[in-house]
């Protein structure tokens, strides 16, 4: 016999499985379109977004292998494995965004970046929603941390449209790097907070 609580909390861990493998899924789709977007605009921006999303991939399916186990120890390398892909990520893009400014390398404008990262801002912001309410009530810190990994995408695709439209819209070069150094700063942050977690 199940009992109430039981039931709520299976009920629970669906959600949480639905919203992972809907961030996995948007995700899978994302890096071939970003993919296509960055080498036909040459933008450091679109190919740095592609790569969160890959990071973001990464999370969603720790976070899948988390939520089918327990143990404390399971969740410490979950959240290791996130904190050193956002390590990864922040050195690559400085470096490209560092050489894109120095080289003064102009991207071309990209209609399908800005549709896709429009899109993928909305997508994210509800898709972080549903995981923070979830994280909270089964009490699990890597479904909340992935939730702020998910708020953070949102942001970044956030920053990306605004640095896609302000090179379309005025020829300002520039905001296309400088919206991979956004990227060096969130991965930072949340490299930080899931390695002290």
């Amino acid at each position: 016999m199940t009992t109430p609580a039981y039931s709520s909390r299976t009920a629970l861990l669906r959600r949480g499985f639905a919203l992972e493998y809907a961030t996995l899924g948007w995700n899978v789709i994302g890096i071939v379109v970003l993919a296509i977007a960055a080498i036909s605009a040459k933008s450091v921006a679109l190919a740095g977004f592609g790569l969160d999303s890959l990071i973001e991939i990464g999370a969603s399916t720790v976070v899948i292998w988390e939520l089918s186990g327990t143990g404390e120890d399971r969740q410490r390398r979950a959240m290791r494995m996130i904190g050193i892909a956002f390590i990864a990520l922040a050195a690559y893009l400085l470096v490209q965004s560092t050489w894109v400014l120095v080289a003064g390398f102009h991207a071309h404008h990209s209609p399908a970046g800005i549709v896709w990262t429009a899109t993928t801002a909305v997508v994210m912001f509800a898709l972080a929603f549903g995981k923070a309410r979830t994280g909270a009530a089964l009490d699990n810190p890597v479904l909340k941390t992935e939730g702020r990994v998910t708020l953070i995408d949102g942001l970044l695709a956030t920053a990306v449209l605004l640095g896609l439209v302000l090179n379309a819209a005025f020829g300002l070069w520039w905001a296309d790097p400088l919206a991979g150094y956004v990227i060096v700063y969130y991965g930072i942050k949340e490299a930080r907070g899931a390695l002290n977690h």
